[in-house]
C-alpha cells in the first residue's frame, strides 16, 4: 500500500476514534442524567407518599407480611371448591396432553410390549 494511502487511512482512523470517544463521553453524561433524574422522582414520590399518609408507616412499607386471611367456609361449600378445582386442573392437564406430544418429559414412557413368538416363523 502507497504511503498517501496509509497516512490517509490512519487520519480516518484517529478520527474516528476521537469522535467515538466524544460520542461515548456524552452518552455517559446523558446516563448520569436520567439517573439522577430518576432518583429525585423517587426521593419526591416518597415524600409526597409520607405526607399524605400522615407520616404514619403502612405495615406493607415496613416488611412485614400481612397474615393471610382465612376463608370462612361450610365443609360443604369447601368440597363443592375442591371438586370444581380439581375438575379444572383435570381439563387443564388433559387439555395440555392433547396439544403436547407422547413423549412428554414428565410423563413415564409407555410399557413396551414383547413381540409375539410364533411356531411357523411369521
Amino acid at each position: 500500500m502507497k504511503p498517501k494511502k496509509l497516512k490517509k487511512r490512519i487520519q480516518q482512523l484517529e478520527k474516528r476514534l476521537r469522535e467515538g470517544s466524544e460520542k461515548l463521553a456524552r452518552l455517559r453524561s446523558k446516563l448520569q442524567q436520567a439517573e439522577t433524574a430518576r432518583a429525585l422522582k423517587a426521593a419526591r414520590k416518597s415524600a409526597a407518599r409520607v405526607t399524605a399518609s400522615g407520616g404514619k408507616k403502612s405495615p406493607g412499607s415496613t416488611g412485614e407480611k400481612k397474615p393471610k386471611r382465612k376463608l370462612n367456609l361450610s365443609p360443604e361449600r369447601r368440597a363443592q371448591l375442591a371438586a370444581a378445582m380439581k375438575a379444572r386442573w383435570a381439563a387443564k392437564r388433559a387439555a395440555e396432553g392433547n396439544s403436547a406430544t407422547s413423549s412428554d418429559q414428565n410423563s413415564p414412557p409407555p410399557p413396551m410390549q414383547p413381540p409375539e413368538n410364533r411356531g411357523d416363523g411369521v
